[in-house]
């Protein structure tokens, strides 16, 4: 699986003609592993590791630096808290996702910025898990040139992550897209990513669900409501 992923990335920045892939580290074990694989497939030199914090969590902060330090790669931090400041205040009151996803779109403006300047290719860092449930904001973590984690299950992430010698810190480490204090993604979405990957798994298959018929149910409703997040722009053909 990671040899297979790293040819990947490797193929897809040279098809593209770009020098090199950024993305945005969290701290989170996705960000991580896929950090780890483009270093891999890229070189260090040519991978770039943004941490992008607006209004974070200290430690979040900290399990960025702390990753990168791990793995020995460039990174450029920029905080965005006083820009999403400026915007929300000229936003009317909304709820406090809509407001929270702000953060989201701002990171992916950053991220486009560098790769548009380096010529480098946007690095989505994503897993198979959160892509089916809908479990992203579109054009914010949803938007990206590459998604090395795209085809794997949370519980996969986990596996390559442990094979990719991700200290075991970042690997237990509650997943959380840090956008307001105590978030996580398994709260907000009010489901395990080993109920989620089970039940997805499943249906994926064909096979018989076993988990409780709320827990599935509330994932197809998941699945069928984000459908509009895989999909481009519906075309008006005439």
């Amino acid at each position: 699986m990671k040899n297979k992923i790293i040819k990947w990335i490797k193929a897809q920045v040279k098809n593209a003609g770009a020098t090199g892939i950024v993305l945005g580290l969290s701290g989170g074990i996705d960000s991580s592993v896929v950090a780890a694989l483009g270093k891999e497939a890229v070189g260090r030199n040519k991978l770039l590791a943004l941490i992008l914090p607006c209004h974070s969590q200290v430690q979040d902060l900290e399990d960025a630096r702390f990753i990168a330090r791990r793995l020995g790669i460039r990174t450029k931090t920029i905080d965005l808290s006083f820009i999403y400041d400026k915007i929300a205040g000229v936003m009317p009151k909304a709820k406090e996702k809509t407001r929270a996803n702000i953060k989201s779109r701002l990171r992916m403006l950053v991220i486009y910025y560098f790769a548009n300047e380096f010529n480098y290719l946007a690095c989505g860092t994503s897993n198979k898990s959160e892509g089916l449930a809908g479990y992203f904001t579109k054009y914010g973590d949803g938007a990206s040139d590459i998604l090395p984690l795209g085809d794997l299950f949370k519980k996969e992430v986990v596996r390559l992550a442990e094979e990719l010698e991700i200290p075991s810190r970042i690997i237990v480490k509650p997943p959380t897209a840090g956008l307001w204090p105590g978030q996580t993604d398994e709260g907000e979405m009010g489901i395990t990513y080993r109920q989620l990957d089970e039940i997805l798994e499943r249906k994926e298959k064909g096979l018989k669900q076993t988990a409780g018929k709320q827990k599935v149910a509330r994932v197809f409703f998941m699945v069928s409501k984000s459908e509009h997040k895989r999909q481009g722009p519906k075309i008006c053909y005439i």
